[in-house]
């Protein structure tokens, strides 16, 4: 008896075109839809000297960015980036300060996110805690030691060395504008041209069948909470070096623009599925909104509300996507 092939009506067929053209496109139409309004608000916004400036600002948030699209696509979750943000670059300006070493300084902060990042990864994929739970407890256990460290106060630093990271250029380039395409185009590459990359998108979709496929499943998830720490630290360095002091009390919100950084961009939290890429335009519309918003002179807590706002769109557009596909 012969099967017959599943018929493709024209309505399903529609809602696939609707759910491709919202997925691939449609980030990229807010952000122009987010540029023309920016343009309209404040003529000047094109011009170089605005962007390099909006971009430099928000270097630090798309460096932690990159990590936090690594671990979400691999299925696990961070809370503890702005900690890690905060210990790096309090840690950092105390080794400087301490030994008159800005390379020692910079070294020590990034070391810690790599030792914080591998004590997320392994209470989550050794000790099996949930990632939620033990980012959330990790998160507290950081931002407690380096306030310990630093007797719970800022630590100033007036070194031309140290602020470099954060205020130096290149000709036209501001140093942390530099940083922030490396890490993008280095996180593009190991994502989505490297075999590593093509694992962790595996384990994301399915552990089970990733195992079954000979993929050592605990050592990809652990090496995403290292990435992520590491990448956390270098922007916390860099936080640090842009305002000349290092706080343990700094990146409190971090976690949570990072996350809707990336969800914006279009990767979903179920895991499995994200980009780089997307992350970047993610990031770009979030910029933009923040620079749209510092011109009108908007309170700080209209910011966190659009912002909270924004996210739960952006995951909702994700569930609606999904909803229309099964149709």
């Amino acid at each position: 008896m012969k099967v017959s092939e599943p018929i493709e009506t024209a309505g399903s067929k529609r809602n696939w075109n609707l759910q491709k053209l919202g997925h691939d496109y449609g980030m990229f139409i807010a952000l122009v839809a987010v540029v023309i309004a920016a343009t309209v608000i404040y003529p000047g916004f094109l011009g170089w000297g605005n962007i390099s400036q909006v971009l430099a600002q928000n270097a630090p948030l798309g460096i932690v960015a990159v990590g936090m699209t690594i671990v979400i696509i691999n299925g696990g979750f961070d809370l503890s980036v702005g900690a890690i943000y905060a210990f790096a670059g309090t840690l950092a300006a105390m080794v400087t300060l301490s030994t008159e070493s800005v390379l020692l300084g910079f070294s020590a902060g990034i070391a810690s996110g790599f030792v914080c990042g591998f004590i997320n990864g392994f209470v989550i994929t050794v000790l099996r805690v949930n990632p939620f739970v033990t980012t959330l407890g990790t998160m507290t256990l950081f931002y407690g030691v380096i306030r310990l460290i630093s007797d719970n106060g800022p630590v100033i630093i007036y070194d031309e060395g140290f602020q470099w990271l954060g205020t130096g250029s290149v000709g036209i380039f501001p140093i942390p504008v530099l940083v922030l395409l490396a890490t993008f185009a280095l996180g593009w590459l190991v994502i989505h041209k490297a075999a590593y990359g093509r694992r962790v998108f595996a384990v994301g979709g399915s552990k089970e069948a990733s195992r079954l496929a000979g993929i050592r499943v605990e050592l990809v998830q652990g090496s995403t909470y290292v990435i992520c720490g590491v990448l956390s630290a270098v922007a916390g360095c860099m936080g640090a070096s842009i305002l000349g002091v290092g706080q343990g009390n700094t990146g409190t919100l971090l976690n949570l623009q990072a996350i809707t950084v990336v969800v914006v961009g279009g990767t979903s939290l179920l895991g499995g599925e994200g980009s780089v890429l997307r992350t970047a335009i993610g990031l770009l519309i979030i910029a933009t909104l923040n620079n749209i918003f510092f011109s009108l002179a908007v309170d700080l807590n209209w910011q966190g509300i659009t912002q909270g706002l924004i996210l739960i769109a952006a995951v909702a557009f994700e569930q609606l996507l999904g909803r229309v596909s099964t149709k």
